[in-house]
Formats: structure tokens, sequence, C-alpha cells
């Protein structure tokens, strides 16, 4: 039985291919046309997930689109109606593309893959809701589901046992936490459904300055986590922006120019915007928890990429564990929208352990075979050096160790935002530079921004307050204690930016400004020669623990061919670049044009 989920239309497009219930390949389309958050129809996603399996689109037995349009365009009229003669410019923007795409999906997916069997279409926080639960190690468990809105709903919470899922309670656009976070998103300078993640990092160097003044003005918030908005302050119902002249009087100016300076009080509202989403995330869960009994909880929807608020949960919240989906925003939904109508609407039965995830470590992506990328470089007179797999870890692993820089693309592509070892840049934790370096001459992105690490998962607790895995990069954790540097009263009384350059741990690259890591565990089980070279690091220079970021540059997906990886090899200072069993010195590389056309591509295995 083969099921492609797809996922389109609003960011993120994606598909998914479950055969037989096993999530077979999963990519997103932004991956393969190279626009971040590629929202089109994902011709090239779905074209790789059949291409892993090996099948043709006429042999799929079903086809599930993870959201119904004609509820989706429900709430828009209605919106628009409720709010006329307002918002005429937006409705006029928005009306004619359903109108000509979007309320006809179902014959456009008959017509582009030549499908004329049953095509399905799941509720968007179901589908959320069974990435969350279904992909999960669990057999019975709570889930909660937080986004900016899908039809109608912006959240939702209930169970999940075996093969069901059944939503208990929602909460209704307009009010919505996803559109809270995104609208203060907009008004520091960032870019909505992109740059939530830049404001998560910029918090801690903030204070909670407007916390009070959110709660009392913006947000009506209930003891259970459910929450009101006052739409006085926003604009996103009727207008093209997130918030209005009210909001910029409340918070002291306009929305700040993108790229312009970022001032403290642009910290302050991070700061204050996150510690409100931790507040109701946790009201949340506690609700949930009283009002399900369930010891195990699972998350989806773009909140859940909120990994400051996760790590929250685990450590405060009433759970026994929590499991949360690796593409918990949109692009999950096709993975979750396959799985929906293999246990719930075919009624197929599930068998979990309580203890390993249905996931595969979320590689789920398009591999390229050491023959295929041997091809690439000499068709394109690209210099390497040739080297055994069992040679890999030592190499890498002094490489890391003399300070250089290493672009590492190995096995098949991650599925998700995250970068989790197969499309990794990697450098040295313990460096004090490196968080500097990388993020000046590797990414090309805001030196605020933190590094994340990757560090074995039998050495994680002796580095961080962590008691369990993480292998999806969604948890943030304490460093430990006994890692951190005592600070200077000078040092620990810096504010703002001010705060870079302190070095606060025998880790610093990775330890962000208030003692926290967003950490991924490696278990040799998952991914063999990640936790290999990482070993080798620890075996010969004492520490388990490297910088693992995604292998891009700011503005761009995460590499997905030996092409793409060779592109942002050679238009950065990174030293070194990894393919397969081919090994880049950037020295003997000859120069090219930063701009130059694309290299000959070759297909992945």
């Amino acid at each position: 039985m083969k099921i492609l989920g797809i996922s389109a239309f609003y960011h993120d497009s994606a598909a998914c291919l479950v055969i037989d219930g096993d999530v077979v390949a999963a990519a997103q389309e932004e991956r393969f046309t190279r626009r971040k958050h590629d929202h089109g129809y994902p011709r090239h996603a779905i074209e790789s997930c059949l291409a892993i399996a090996g099948v043709e689109s006429e042999d799929l037995d079903y086809v599930v689109f993870y959201e119904k349009p004609l509820i989706k365009f429900e709430r828009i009229l209605e919106t628009y109606l409720a709010y006329a003669p307002r918002g005429i410019a937006s409705f006029i923007r928005a009306v004619p593309l359903w109108i000509r795409k979007k309320l006809w999906i179902k014959d456009l997916l008959a017509r582009e893959l030549g499908h004329d069997g049953p095509i399905l279409f799941a509720d968007h926080h179901e589908s959320h809701a069974a990435s969350a639960f279904f992909p999960s190690p669990f057999d019975r468990a709570a889930f909660i589901t937080v986004d900016g809105v899908g039809e109608w709903t912006t959240a939702s919470y209930g169970t999940g046992s075996d093969n069901h899922v059944d939503i208990l309670a929602e909460i209704k656009f307009p009010h919505s936490l996803g559109l809270l976070y995104s609208a203060f998103t907009y008004y520091t300078g960032f870019r909505v459904n992109s740059g939530e993640y830049k404001l998560m990092g910029l918090a801690p160097y903030g204070e909670p300055t407007y916390v009070d003044a959110i709660l009392t003005e913006l947000v009506d918030l209930k003891e259970d986590g459910s929450l009101r908005m006052n739409m006085g302050y926003f604009d996103y119902c009727a207008g093209l922006t997130m918030t209005n002249r009210r909001f910029e009087r409340l918070f002291g100016g306009p929305p700040r120019a993108p790229e312009s300076e970022l001032t403290q009080r642009h910290m302050d509202l991070a700061r204050s915007v996150q510690d409100v989403t931790e507040e109701i995330m946790l009201r949340m869960a506690r609700h949930v928890h009283r009002e399900t009994g369930e010891r195990n909880l699972c998350l989806a929807g773009g909140c859940a990429l909120n990994c400051v608020a996760n790590g929250r949960i685990l450590r405060e919240g009433p759970f026994d564990d929590i499991w949360i989906q690796p593409a918990a925003g949109d692009a999950g939904g096709a993975l979750g929208a396959a799985l929906f109508a293999w246990y719930q609407y075919l009624g197929n039965e599930r068998s979990a352990d309580g203890v390993h995830d249905f996931q595969r470590g979320s590689y789920l992506g398009p591999e390229f075979g050491s023959e295929t990328i041997r091809d690439y470089l000499d068709v394109n007179g690209i210099p390497y050096d040739e080297i055994a797999d069992r040679e890999i870890p030592d190499r890498v692993a002094g490489l890391v160790a003399d300070q250089k820089v290493i672009g590492w693309f190995q096995g098949r592509m991650e599925f998700g935002p995250r970068a989790l070892g197969s499309r990794s840049i990697v450098g040295d934790a313990r460096s004090q530079a490196m968080q500097s370096v990388m993020n000046l001459k590797i990414k090309f992105r805001e030196s605020f921004r933190p590094f994340a690490p990757s560090v074995l998962v039998d050495h994680a607790d002796d580095y961080f307050a962590v008691d369990r895995p993480s292998p999806y990069m969604l948890l943030v954790a304490p460093v430990r204690e006994g890692i951190r540097r005592e600070m200077s009263e000078e040092e620990a009384g810096r504010l703002g930016l001010a705060k870079l350059g302190v070095v606060r741990s025998r880790i610093p690259a990775v330890t962000h400004v208030d003692y926290s890591a967003r950490i991924q565990t490696v278990s040799r089980e998952d991914n063999p020669l990640y936790y290999k070279m990482i070993d080798a690091f620890r075996r010969t220079h004492g520490c388990p623990v490297i910088i693992n970021t995604s292998f891009n540059v700011r503005g761009e997906p995460i590499v997905c061919t030996p092409d793409d990886a060779y592109a942002c090899f050679m238009r950065t200072e990174m030293d070194f670049l990894v393919l397969g069993n081919f090994l880049l010195d950037k020295t003997r590389q000859p120069a090219v044009d930063r701009d130059r056309d694309r290299a000959q591509e070759f297909e992945p295995d």
C-alpha cells in the first residue's frame, strides 16, 4: 500500500511517501528549487520520494493533502467580510489566486500526478496531530499542536492511542500563539514564517520588560493556556502587515527596518514575547495533563520548533516524557497526512515499543553514493583526495581540532529544518573564536545567532542538564555547572550584544549567553559515521561535543546535492569539504566566480 502525503501552497511545501505504514521518504521542495520556504507544488520533492522507493506515480494507492482548502477559503472570506471595507487591498491580492488554483487542488493533484485513484484531504491540525503521535515511540499519549493557523484552528490538544488520534479541544482564529509570535517577529525586523528562530535566539540578550504590557494589552491568557487576543493591536486579519499603529504606540515606535541596528528595546521585546510564549505552552501542557491523565506528550505545529519552550515543558511540566515531530511545521503535515490515512482512515495496526520512534532519525531524503560523487568531481575537474570509510572519522576529527571549518555531506538528507549530521557544517566547540568565525565568514548571518552542539548520546549528561536523548535538536538544555566558567563582575554585568565574546564554558562556541544550548544527541544506531567522527574527536582530544550548524548560507535552504554543497563551500571561507569518501581542500580548488553557473549535476542513488 503506497500513500503519498503532500503539503503545499502556504509555506514549506513537502512530500512524504509511506509504504505499508513505513515512512520511506520525505523531503521539502525548497531543497530542490533552492528557494527557501518554497510554497509551490512540490514536484521535485514528490519525484525524489518516488525515486527513492523505485515506484511511479501510477503505482500510488492514495494521495493525501494536509488540509481542507474549502474550509480554509471559508475562513478567509468570512474574515474579509467581518473587517470590510478594510482589507480590500489584501483581498484583491489573495482571492484571485484561490479562485485560479487553490480551490481546485484535487484536480491539480490528479493532473500533475496522473493519478486516477482516491485523493483524500485531512484537516490541517489532524495532520499535525498525526505527525506528532503516529511516528512517536508511545502506544498512547496526549498531543498538543500549536501554529499560526490552519483552516480555522490555531491550537489543539487531544489523545493518541494505538492507531487513532482524537482532537478534544481547539483554539480558533484569530486568536493564535503562533501569530502573536510572528507579530513580534515582524515588528523586530525579521521575516514572518522564517525569522521566528532569530527572535528566539535574540531573546537571551534582553530583559522581560514588556511582559506585563503583552499580558495586559495584547493577550487575555487563561490558566489552561487558552488565549484571546486584542485585535485592536493587530492587522493580520485585514491588512498586509502583522501589527498596526496602536501596537507601535504601545511599544514605542515603528517596526524595525530589516537589517538595521538592533537596539536593547528589540532585544527586550524578543525576551518578553519568548517568556510569554513559554508560559502559555507550559499552561497548555499542565492543562492537557490534567484533562487527559496521559504520561507522555507529543508536540507538532510551528510553535513546537520553539526548543526553549520545549525544554521547559520537559523539565518543569508534568509529563514523564515528550516527543516532538522533527518537521514540526507545515512540511511535516505531508508526513502526518500520509500516516493519518494509513492508520486512522484505513484502520491499520500500529505497534510502539515506548523507546524507538518511527522516523529513522529523520534521514528521509535523497542520498548520493561514492560512484555518483566521483563522477561529479571528475567531470567538473574538482581536485580531491579519496579516503576509505574507516579513515574518515580520525581524519575529520583532526581537522576539527586544527580549528578548521568543515562541510559534512553524508548519507540521506534530513527532513525538517535542522541539520542532523548529513548536511552539516562542523567545527570545534572548544574554540573561543569559532562562533564569530562561522557566523561572519561561513553563514554570513547575524553575530548574535548561537550554534548548536552535537554530543555523543552516552556523554550528553556530562555536559548538559538533560537526562534523555534529543536526536532532533528540538530541546534546549542548560550547560552543566561543572562545565561553566566563572565570570568576572564586569563580564556578568554586560547587557545586550556586549554579552557576546565572553567565554562562558569549556565549550564556548555552543554555549549561549544564558548558559543554554540547543542540543543534538548522536547515537551509533541513527548515524554511525557521524557518531564515529565525534567519538574519534573525544578519544583524541577529550571532548565528545562539536559544533553542528546547517550546511547553507543565510537566505538559502540546506544543501541537497553535491553541487549545492560544492557551491556553498566555494562561496564561503570553509576550509574543507567531505563529500562521502572524498575530501576537498579549499587551498587546492580552482578560483571560481561566486555567482557562477552550476556545474554538471548527477542524479541521487
